[in-house]
């Protein structure tokens, strides 16, 4: 059964969200800003799409615990940064990209649409499609290019969706405990594509994010008697 705390206001205004996994496990979730966030798994310092002084509101990720694993949808400055990533990383962290960081950064595990990584025993990483469908907007996020992600923790599975659309893809996307989806044309979702992805996946959680200026209660709204409960944090 997934358990969720009422979300904590702390650590400098940042929302942080606790879960509990299925054996008593602790995962907190840290909004920062657009696509990143910070998940903490029982000690495990997680970071996605970390970007640091460049997107405001700026952020210091030297000031953030040293990451063991950093995951990278895509080379878009809104998600790519070797700052924040050198800030946050050891000679341990494992550093997951799909090719076109990759070729950029010339460091971390390559991961494609498909692939599956066993960090732990406790902890497995899928990279999963994410890419434009719509007419004139394609070469923003092109098929087979990027990658979402799937994190298991202890049984907790969490998709972090990257820069998609409501992709056919998702209906092979199950038992999802809370799913973040964007939502923000001509980049990624409309609002009508973010309930329908929801609705296609059935989270028990959605968090909206990477919005921007877009109506986001609007899926609260319509998402309403579905079962997914939506959560807005401050991700624009």
């Amino acid at each position: 059964m997934l358990t969720a705390l009422v979300a904590l206001v702390c650590n400098a205004q940042r929302q942080v969200d606790e879960f509990t996994t299925k054996n008593g496990k602790k995962v907190t979730i840290t909004c920062i800003k657009h696509a990143s966030m910070e998940i903490n798994f029982d000690g495990i310092e997680i970071q996605v799409d970390p970007v640091g002084m460049w997107l405001k509101p700026e952020t210091d990720y030297a000031t953030f615990p040293k990451a063991n694993i950093i995951l990278i949808t895509h080379e878009h400055k809104d998600h790519f940064d070797r700052e924040a990533i050198h800030a946050l990383r050891t000679p341990a962290t494992s550093i997951y990209v799909n090719q076109a960081v990759f070729g950029h950064f010339k460091n971390g595990f390559v991961m494609r649409n498909g692939d599956k990584v066993q960090y732990s025993e406790d902890i497995a990483i899928e990279a999963v499609p994410a890419y434009n469908y719509t007419p004139d907007h394609q070469q923003y996020h092109p098929k087979g290019r990027d990658n979402g992600y799937i994190l298991t923790l202890d049984g907790l599975r969490i998709y972090i969706a990257g820069d998609t659309e409501d992709i056919p893809e998702m209906a092979d996307i199950k038992d999802i405990d809370i799913a973040f989806l964007p939502c923000n044309q001509p980049y990624t979702m409309t609002v009508e594509q973010c309930v329908n992805a929801a609705k296609t996946i059935q989270p028990k959680i959605l968090f909206p994010y990477h919005y921007n200026d877009t109506p986001v209660h609007r899926i609260s709204m319509q998402l309403a008697g579905t079962g997914t409960e939506v959560k807005i944090r401050n991700y624009k």
